[in-house]
């Protein structure tokens, strides 16, 4: 991610923080903005033809999108006005404000976790992750099917997010999707994404202690979420981001392992 992107992803984030979303309607239209830009290369043109002032691109965007709210059409100057390393930046940053706007009109839903969920449902469904992850497939179909398949196993916030990120997936895989779409959630929220891989599952206090444990360790709330893997064996096994923490038995009986080889 270049440093234009990131300072355009803050500006953007900032002024989606300042603004009120109370429904899922400003994050439905920011996917139909992100989806409408990348389909159209004189559209994303327009919009990211930096030799042209911020402003009057602000205002391409605004009469583009004349029929959505105010809230949404302000958002979308703002995103549009900046700079950002390259189109494709600017239309992940605008699916990426979908994804948060869409956070923010679901303060009482536990996103995190059902994302999560979905996310587990699809690798362990080969299937259903060929399904919507065809590029050969209808958009619209694969939108269809994922709201026939959550609609009463999921939240409204949790069904559009995922049913919209299946229909732009712009070479990215479905599970790439989904995390991504779950640690902006997260980021959203103020926490941090812990997946705790473990042999049996835990109880309710061994779950609070090491959600308090990852918490001191990384110096933010936790997202927690619980695998129960047989390759375990025991102990636990935690990603967070990028670092993976392994204390499984395994994974000692390997190092012990490579200590007797060497």
């Amino acid at each position: 991610m270049g440093s234009a992107t990131t300072q355009a992803l803050t500006a953007t984030t900032s002024a989606l923080n300042a603004a009120t979303v109370d429904d899922l309607g400003v994050a439905r239209e920011l996917f139909i903005a992100a989806r409408t830009i990348g389909e159209s290369s004189h559209l994303s043109g327009a919009l990211s033809t930096w030799g042209v002032p911020g402003e009057a691109r602000a205002g391409v965007a605004a009469q583009v999108f004349a029929t959505f709210t105010p809230t949404t059409v302000a958002l979308l100057r703002t995103a549009v006005a900046e700079r950002w390393s390259d189109t494709a930046d600017l239309i992940a940053g605008i699916e990426e404000l979908a994804i948060r706007a869409a956070a923010k009109a679901a303060p009482g839903t536990d996103l995190e976790q059902e994302l999560f969920e979905v996310l587990r449902v699809v690798a362990d469904n080969p299937e259903l992750e060929l399904a919507l992850g065809s590029r050969l497939a209808d958009s619209a179909g694969k939108g269809a099917l994922v709201e026939s398949i959550l609609t009463t196993r999921a939240s409204a916030a949790t069904t559009l997010v995922v049913s919209e990120l299946v229909q732009q997936p712009r070479e990215r895989r479905v599970r790439s999707l989904l995390t991504r779409a779950l640690r902006i959630v997260a980021d959203q929220r103020g926490r941090t994404v812990a997946t705790v891989h473990v042999a049996r599952p835990l109880d309710a206090a061994q779950t609070d202690r090491l959600r308090a444990a990852m918490s001191e360790r990384t110096g933010s709330d936790i997202a927690l979420n619980v695998v129960v893997d047989a390759s375990v064996v025991g102990g636990v096994r935690v990603e967070i981001g990028d670092e993976v923490i392994d204390d499984t038995v395994s994974s000692r009986l390997n190092d012990l392992r490579q200590r007797l080889a060497g």
